[in-house]
């Protein structure tokens, strides 16, 4: 493999610059350590052979791909469908390879190209598998294809020693960054909310957890609620802002690590935390991995190692067609990440309710929702109603998800009027007898009752069939 070489340590560039036009775009294409980038890389392609690898292990291709008698594809996605046969299993063969040859830099551009896909298919299958770091892995793995990861301690720069290199753009770094620092304070922007502020659901959360080592036993009492809600509210919107200030830097990659590591334990949520914690390093300078190799292999660098290329070392002399492309090209992902997140405020109403505009958000671990429905099926035919559970059709796991989610109820309504009425199915109404309960409310009807849903569009339009929000956080059931 082409090795590391250590260099000069390059300094962390200033936030300043970035928001200064006249250095904005210097600075981008200004050279940093690609140490940072090939770390990136090989824990980004570790942690995803670690999530392949729990499918196998966990029974999970079969339970979520090959069992179930249908999926919920997104709109627009309604043509994917699994794989028949063995095909799941050699799917996910299929993305552990490519997540072995990323962590090797192997084909890396193909590779990457071939995992976003791969794993972006598996995640527009099933809406009720929607997970905030499986949407994160899809954005990343996109990322991963045109981040120079490869260009070191690489198989591709062995084979290939022309495109050896000890640097990489700047841009490329602070892409992955700002991705990673998007979750945080997008989630921490969620939280502020009159639920979240009066500790729910955090306090119902924690009451089932008092098994917690060593302050498990204050998880009932008022003030340990009220630190944990304000504590993770504060944590998510701070904690990026300090990792890009130097001094604060090792303060906050430590919260950053209590916070997640605390998670996997309350928490069963796969390996958000781990990859979160993992990702969060790379605020610290560009060449700490390579200083940490070095220290491993002991001694100082030689003279002829401490050396960087004057044009390694120069700014670029003057914008390039392919400079403004790419700067182009990064505004245009970025605003759509910044801005895609406030799209629940186009929908009326409380978007932990309604789910409109809820995905995609970052809204995590934000609400506890039961919820519960049946539908009621009528032929204008001949005139006979009849009833459907959805636990006799679709196993539970789908069934918690779909009751709880309105444009999952709509989808199936669809699919039940298509699979009774076939050529007829204009003369099927499907209508939806749904009620939930959110954070420890008394239970309130969801859903319209006297709204034939199969006859409703599935669209990103509100749905004018979905009842408001109207039991307040005061009018809790108890059991």
């Amino acid at each position: 493999m082409g090795r590391l070489q250590p260099t000069n340590r390059h300094k962390t560039l200033n936030l300043s610059a970035f928001l200064s036009p006249k250095n904005l775009w210097p600075s981008l294409f200004a050279p940093v350590d690609i140490a940072i980038l090939v770390y990136f890389r090989i824990v980004f392609g570790g942690i995803m052979l670690w999530e392949v690898w729990r499918y196998f292990d966990r029974g999970w291709i079969a339970r979520y791909w090959i069992e179930p008698m249908l999926n919920f594809p997104y709109v627009g996605f309604e043509w994917f469908h699994p794989l028949p046969g063995q095909g799941m299993y050699l799917h996910f063969w299929g993305l552990g390879t490519l997540a072995v040859f990323i962590v090797l830099g192997f084909w890396y551009r193909f590779s990457t190209v071939l995992f976003f896909l791969g794993f972006t298919y598996i995640f527009l299958l099933e809406k009720a598998r929607y997970l905030n770091h499986f949407y994160l892995i899809c954005l990343i793995s996109f990322l991963l294809i045109f981040v120079p990861a490869h260009r070191a301690f690489s198989i591709d720069a062995w084979r290939r020693p022309g495109m050896r290199t000890q640097t990489a753009p700047a841009w490329a770094l602070w892409l992955l960054r700002i991705q990673v620092g998007i979750p945080y304070f997008y989630g921490g922007l969620a939280k502020i909310n009159s639920d979240w502020l009066q500790g729910e659901p955090m306090r119902m959360w924690m009451a089932a957890r008092t098994d917690f080592p060593v302050i498990g036993s204050f998880f009932t009492q008022e003030w340990m609620v009220y630190c944990l809600s304000y504590g993770g509210l504060l944590l998510d919107l701070l904690v990026v802002p300090f990792l890009f200030w130097r001094r604060s830097r090792p303060f906050a990659f430590m919260a950053a690590l209590t916070f997640h590591l605390m998670n996997v334990r309350l928490f069963d949520i796969g390996i958000f935390p781990w990859f979160m914690i993992a990702a969060t390093a790379s605020f610290f300078d560009s060449d700490w991995p390579r200083r940490l190799v070095r220290l491993g292999l002991g001694g100082p660098p030689t003279a002829s190692q401490k050396h960087l290329s004057n044009h390694h070392q120069a700014q670029p002399a003057r914008l390039t067609p392919r400079h403004t492309l790419t700067l182009v090209l990064l505004g245009i992902y970025l605003a759509l990440q910044l801005l895609l997140p406030f799209r629940h405020y186009l929908y009326p109403g409380n978007a932990n309710w309604t789910e409109e505009g809820h995905r995609f958000a970052w809204h995590m671990k934000l609400r506890s929702k039961d919820a519960d429905v049946r539908f009621v099926i009528t032929n204008t035919l001949d005139g006979t109603v009849s009833y459907l559970d959805p636990y006799d059709i679709l196993p539970r796991w789908q069934v918690r998800k779909m009751a709880a989610r309105p444009d999952m109820i709509l989808q199936l309504s669809h699919i039940i009027a298509e699979d009774i009425g076939g050529a007829d199915k204009d003369s099927i109404e499907v209508r939806a007898e749904a009620f939930a309960s959110l954070n420890g409310r008394e239970e309130q009807r969801l859903i319209d009752p006297m709204v034939d849903l199969s006859k409703e569009r599935q669209s990103l339009a509100p749905a004018q069939w979905i009842l408001p929000l109207e039991v307040s956080l005061s009018e809790r059931s108890i059991d």
